[in-house]
C-alpha cells in the first residue's frame, strides 16, 4: 500500500503562492498507470479537486484553478509538489495528495492532510 505525506508551510500571506510537497513511500510515482493527485477541503465545504500529475509526468488542472495552478514532479525524491499562486483567504483549506490507478480509476490512497491558513 503506497504511503503518503504531504509538508509546507501552514500559514501563507495573501497574494504569495502556496508550495506544497507529498512524500511518497511504498510506491514510485513513475510506475506505470498510476497518477498522482491533489485535493482540497475548505472548512464546512466539500472536497474540491485540483489536479493531477501521472506516471509519465502529463498534467491536468481544474478549470476553475487552472490559471493559478501547478503540479510538478521530483523523480529522484520519489516526490510531487503543488503550487497555487496568488492565494486568498479563500484558498484556506486542508490539502491532500493521493494517488490512483488510471485504467479503472481505481485503488485510491491519500495522505492525512495538512492544513494551510491564508492570513496576513
Amino acid at each position: 500500500q503506497v504511503q503518503l505525506q504531504e509538508s509546507g508551510p501552514g500559514l501563507v500571506k495573501p497574494s504569495q503562492t502556496l508550495s506544497l510537497t507529498c512524500t511518497v513511500s511504498s510506491g514510485s510515482i513513475t510506475t506505470t498507470n498510476y497518477a498522482w493527485y491533489w485535493i482540497r477541503q475548505p472548512p464546512g465545504k466539500g472536497l474540491e479537486w485540483m489536479g493531477v500529475i501521472a506516471y509519465d509526468g502529463s498534467t491536468h488542472y481544474s478549470p476553475s484553478l487552472k490559471s493559478r495552478t501547478a503540479i510538478s514532479r521530483d523523480t529522484s525524491k520519489n516526490q510531487f509538489s503543488l503550487y497555487l499562486s496568488s492565494v486568498t483567504p479563500e484558498d484556506t483549506a486542508v490539502y491532500y495528495c493521493g494517488s490512483f490507478y488510471l485504467p479503472s480509476y481505481g485503488y485510491w490512497s491519500w495522505g492525512q492532510g495538512t492544513q494551510v491558513t491564508v492570513s496576513s
